[in-house]
């Protein structure tokens, strides 16, 4: 993932780059403001973590999750995602390589889920 450094007076903030896009993120690569997030930006996110292409299954995914942390303020446990979109742990993993938790909630536009390593 390409990161710059943002070069300002105040303590620098990583800047991810792609494509034209350019966001502030944390150490981590999620973004500094998730409410900037659209999706082109999940795009760019995206290809940043190896992802061509994103497909029906990720947006599904990415839906769920924003509309989750809508409603309550954090990311659903990975095993109620599962439950609750239909996909098995194993093809999260081919979808998100990254993770579940960590990848699609990057790529979604939310801070980087509590518990998250």
């Amino acid at each position: 993932m390409p990161v710059t450094t943002a070069q300002e007076d105040s303590p620098a903030m990583p800047v991810f780059e792609h494509s034209g896009i350019s966001i502030e993120v944390d150490d981590d690569g999620f973004m500094a403001s998730p409410d900037k997030w659209t999706p082109v930006i999940a795009e760019a996110l995206a290809a940043g973590d190896g992802i061509a292409a994103l497909t029906d299954d990720h947006w599904k995914i990415m839906t769920y999750i924003r509309e989750y942390y809508a409603e309550f303020g954090v990311a659903p446990m990975v095993r109620k995602l599962c439950k609750d979109t239909g996909f098995p742990l194993k093809q999260m993993y081919e979808l998100f390589p990254a993770g579940p938790a960590k990848g699609a909630c990057k790529i979604a536009g939310l801070a980087k889920p509590t518990g998250c390593v």
